[in-house]
């Protein structure tokens, strides 16, 4: 999970309010039973000693979910009778659960966004493309790339007169034309997107013209698969093509974050602090290790198991994103003057926001960090 989204929640100290919530609408009583749940989030946040203020503004957010459409579920935080932030969630939180706390709870947004990455989505034909952005919760069209098209006789693979080769030349370049258009296009929609993967799909020439004009970071982040633009075609196939490449890119993604990680820690709870850059390869285990590299700005992904022991654990912040510390004098080593308490899975997940890292989720089973909290480290700042 990229956390760049979640940076308008790290400008401030709260109290914040936190609500993870059910909003599937599968029986008949669904209403009511929403109704239960946003009753239930309200005392919660009450007896947790929130604000009315901020209470109101969380429950009169909730109160506004739609009738149809829903996402599987939402997150909701708020803090000054404000709320900042709501995240459709593509997992159902059991229930409906509430927080107030110092930070954000952002934690489980690990767990209930889902491993599937943003993807952009560009379905190419010779007349130009729609592109569309994949993510966890919805599809949105982000826009069309219109390019030239030639019409006239079919024509034959050796053309039997100059009139017929100008003719196929005309075409090869109005083509040529329209795969800059469809290059630029996606070239411009992609920072907006958020997406992590590009998936181009139609005829597999065209789709190659298309890769082939793209930067280089955009190939890299390109797979291609076969589809059609076409309207009214059954879209079921595609989809799945879809769905098992973003699962493929996460299972990928995590794979190569977890070999890092292995070939680069030490004893777990070993880390080697240096004045020079470490190598890219390296890893940080143990939870005084693992606050080290968020405090520096080491942590490239920071890896979290669903019920890791450490997660609950306390540190001590300040209201910088750097202010974390193991112990109490720690922190105010570091020029915090009131430290307070916050969860390790929050204090370390805006540490690493900060610093433009991300989160991946290990699965039970899967062997990950002691303790359930890691780091693979970049390059040391």
């Amino acid at each position: 999970m990229e956390l760049g989204f979640l940076a308008p929640l790290f400008l401030r100290l709260g109290p914040w309010a936190s609500v993870y919530i059910d909003t599937t609408r599968a029986t008949e009583d669904a209403r009511k039973i929403q109704e239960l749940r946003e009753r239930s989030v309200a005392a919660q946040l009450i007896d947790a000693g929130a604000d009315g203020y901020t209470t109101r503004a969380v429950i009169g957010r909730l109160s506004h979910e739609p009738a149809a459409g829903a996402p599987p579920g939402r997150a909701v935080f708020a803090a000054g009778a404000e709320v900042v932030l709501d995240v459709p969630l593509a997992v159902s939180p059991p229930g409906a659960v509430a927080t107030w706390s110092v930070l954000p709870h952002v934690a489980p947004l690990a767990l209930y966004l889902g491993e599937e990455p943003a993807c952009l989505v560009a379905y190419i034909d010779r007349t130009g493309a729609d592109l569309e952005l994949y993510d966890s919760a919805r599809r949105e069209l982000l826009g069309q790339a219109q390019g030239r098209e030639w019409q006239g006789r079919g024509h034959r693979s050796i053309p039997e007169d100059r009139y017929e080769w100008h003719y196929r030349h005309r075409v090869e370049n109005a083509w040529d034309a329209t795969a800059d258009v469809i290059a630029a296009e996606i070239d411009r929609a992609w920072p907006e997107s958020g997406a992590d993967l590009l998936i181009l799909t139609g005829d597999s020439r065209e789709r190659r013209a298309v890769l082939e004009r793209l930067p280089e970071r955009l190939r890299d982040a390109a797979v291609e698969i076969a589809g059609s633009r076409a309207p009214g075609g059954s879209r079921d196939a595609l989809d799945q093509q879809i769905a098992e490449a973003r699962q493929r890119f996460a299972r990928n993604r995590l794979d190569q974050a977890l070999e890092r990680f292995h070939r680069g820690r030490g004893r777990p709870g070993e880390h080697r602090v240096s004045t020079v850059d470490t190598g890219p390869g390296e890893a940080a285990e143990g939870m005084p290790a693992v606050v080290d590299a968020a405090r520096n700005h080491q942590v490239a992904t920071l890896l979290l198991a669903p019920d890791a022991a450490d997660a609950g654990r306390e540190l001590w912040i300040g209201p910088g994103p750097d202010d974390v510390a193991v112990r109490r004098d720690e922190a105010r080593a570091l020029g915090v003057d009131r430290p307070e308490r916050a969860r390790a899975d929050d204090a370390l997940l805006r540490s690493a926001a900060a610093a433009g890292g991300e989160v991946l989720l290990v699965p039970e089973g899967v062997q990950g960090p002691a303790g359930g909290l890691g780091a693979v480290l970049r390059w040391a700042i």
